[in-house]
């Protein structure tokens, strides 16, 4: 019967817990009952007191003498001794069984602390025995967890444990006020130690150099985009899926993880995209042939397909490209050099029908001349050609590319010098359409070379020839004065100079791009030039800058011009410089490698200057006006 409203047995009974150790809660948490084990340790106890007590009463008993006879209504010994035999049996049944529940109990305790890290680091070289005696140490050693009461090891003072309480010098857990007294003492320690360099800055200034060497360094502040792209970067491994994103995005993706080697066979698929018609990938190196042959299953529909270090891009991949039903129409491929000369003339044949753009690069000695002689022939459509480090292609294969009548952009680095002549032939043919022309290393080419492109080019916006030993100032002069060709967007003449001299610095056949040659170039393109690399030039004087670079009433600003490399021509002075960063208003990067009368120049705000070889640094970030720069001396 439920007890009467108001009486005071209807009043709720507390319980008041006190504080609980660790290993109280620790066993708490694994259903072993501390006050329980407390019990069966006295009531074993209690055991071991009776069993002691009756030896002694059956010992004294048979120490009496035997004419003392026991009281005739007391029961006799058999019958006497017979429950209390029971009980003590009962007891001891129920002992030795809590004792089985609580040694099973601790074992679990004990296979839990075993299968820890913590353990599994300390227990190298121990037998199982001791391995039993650390677990038990590992038990006993447990910090108090937070909401705990514990002793200040320092203070003696009761106090609530936390997640921020900190370990005393001696071990031990601190209270709050010792942690402050603890906390002042060393930060007096870390002002009395002298600064050392950590080694922040070179960090840093590696970093921005190679952003300025991937093109993607920018003043300022990151755009969320692009913290977004790193973030995704360095947690690759948790992305299932890049959805709906822009194509410049995923490629920016592809960029970064490529970067940091990051693009595996698992990373992969996020670039697969069935509905794709172009895959980029630049670095393949831990892709198999299986992951290349992988792209051609998902991607049914690819026209544009880009891969740079593909050193598993093999013949097999090329027989299985050829077996679907995929035309591609622009082809990059860059360290596929394990594609032998007989599957890539069995590839034209077969396929290059579709090819408008065919690029390839470091492929050593398969990608030979009697690959070229095919083109005329296979690839009709082809506008774009690139051939990069070949160490086969010689005069034919140049003279095999002359004929394909559709070109718009050639670019060739080759590794077998040619003759002049056969570059004159290829710009006689090609050069009426000619819209990008790279030459690279080119030592034999001459004045002809330059004389050809004044007679046949007409509608180029991009130029590049470098390491010429043989091209004059002259030669330049007469390439850039009344050119009918549109000024230039893009110019590379590099390392256009005299080698090889006893005296270098004098140059009597005015051999290479000088003076009067950069004059009758930036009159010609200087409005329209984008980038200029004049890198190695050193015959250019000073004077010729300076009139070139004069920014005043009535002389010429270079609106256009972004970028301009001229490392290594000994004539660049802080007035040099300051004067192309007032001529250049819209100059974002400049490069004075080499140039050792570059000291203390002022740099414009917004404006990156490389290469000071001074203690500054190589890149040095403007904060001043255009307006404020003073001008050095000359």
């Amino acid at each position: 019967m439920p007890p009467c409203v108001g009486s005071r047995n209807t009043r709720p009974q507390r319980r008041i817990m006190g504080p609980q150790s660790a290993l109280t809660d620790f066993l708490a948490s694994h259903n072993i009952s501390a006050h329980q084990i407390r019990l069966d340790a006295d009531a074993r106890r209690r055991q071991a007191q009776n069993n002691g007590d009756a030896q002694t009463d059956e010992n004294t008993q048979d120490d009496e003498p035997a004419t003392v006879d026991p009281p005739t209504d007391a029961p006799t010994p058999a019958t006497s001794s017979r429950p209390a035999t029971r009980a003590r049996r009962s007891a001891a049944g129920t002992v030795t069984q809590r004792d089985e529940e609580a040694r099973k109990k601790e074992q679990k305790v004990l296979e839990k602390i075993k299968a820890s890290k913590k353990f599994q680091k300390r227990k190298r070289g121990l037998d199982s025995d001791d391995e039993d005696d650390l677990a038990r140490a590992l038990l006993q050693s447990s910090a108090p967890l937070p909401g705990q009461q514990e002793n200040c090891a320092s203070c003696g003072k009761r106090f609530t444990v936390t997640a921020y309480s900190r370990n005393g010098p001696e071990g031990g857990l601190l209270c709050g006020p010792c942690s402050k007294e603890l906390e002042k003492g060393d930060a007096a320690k870390k002002k009395a130690l002298p600064k050392r360099a950590t080694g922040g800055s070179v960090g840093r200034r590696r970093q921005v150099q190679s952003n300025i060497l991937d093109g993607t360094y920018a003043l300022g502040a990151k755009s969320l985009m692009t913290l977004c792209i790193e973030t995704l970067a360095k947690n690759i491994d948790l992305a299932e899926d890049l959805g709906d994103l822009p194509e410049p995005i995923i490629d920016k993706i592809a960029r970064k993880l490529s970067k940091h080697r990051l693009l595996d066979s698992r990373t992969l698929t996020l670039f697969l995209q069935p509905a794709a018609e172009e895959v980029r990938i630049y670095d393949g190196a831990k892709l198999s042939s299986n992951d290349f042959i992988r792209i051609f299953q998902t991607v049914p529909g690819l026209k544009k397909l880009k891969i740079r270090n593909g050193i598993h891009f093999k013949d097999e991949v090329v027989d299985y490209l050829m077996s679907r039903h995929i035309d591609l129409e622009d082809l990059y491929l860059h360290g596929a050099n394990l594609i032998s000369e007989g599957k890539w003339k069995e590839y034209l044949q077969k396929k290059g029908g579709s090819l408008r753009s065919l690029r390839v690069y470091f492929t050593d000695k398969h990608f030979s001349d009697e690959v070229l002689a095919l083109m005329p022939t296979t690839c009709p459509l082809l506008a774009r050609l690139k051939v990069c480090h070949n160490q086969k292609v010689t005069g034919a294969g140049v003279a095999s590319i002359a004929q394909v009548s559709t070109l718009r952009h050639l670019s060739l680095d080759l590794r077998n010098e040619l003759h002049s002549d056969v570059y004159v032939d290829l710009i006689t043919r090609l050069g009426v359409n000619l819209e990008t022309l790279s030459l690279t290393r080119v030592p034999g080419a001459d004045n002809t070379l330059l004389d050809a492109l004044h007679s046949h080019c007409r509608q180029l916006s991009k130029l590049r020839i470098t390491e010429s030993e043989e091209m004059t100032d002259a030669g330049f002069v007469r390439l850039f004065r009344g050119w009918a060709n549109p000024g230039l967007v893009w110019l590379d003449l590099q390392k256009c100079r005299q080698l090889d001299s006893a005296h270098p610095r004098e140059n009597p056949d005015g051999l290479g791009l000088c003076s009067g040659g950069f004059r009758e170039l930036m009159d010609h393109s200087g409005a329209k030039l984008r980038e200029l690399n004049v890198h190695g030039c050193r015959h250019i004087e000073a004077q010729a800058f300076e009139e070139v670079f004069r920014a005043g009433a009535g002389e010429k600003v270079y609106e256009a011009l972004e970028k301009l490399e001229i490392s290594f021509c000994e004539e660049v002075t802080d007035f040099v410089v300051g004067s192309i960063f007032r001529s250049c208003p819209n100059l974002r990067e400049l490069n004075v490698f080499g140039c050792m009368k570059v000291r203390d120049v002022r740099v414009p705000r917004g404006k990156i200057l490389v290469g000071v070889p001074n203690a500054k640094g190589m890149v040095i970030e403007g904060d001043d006006d255009v307006d404020d720069v003073v001008m050095g001396d000359a």
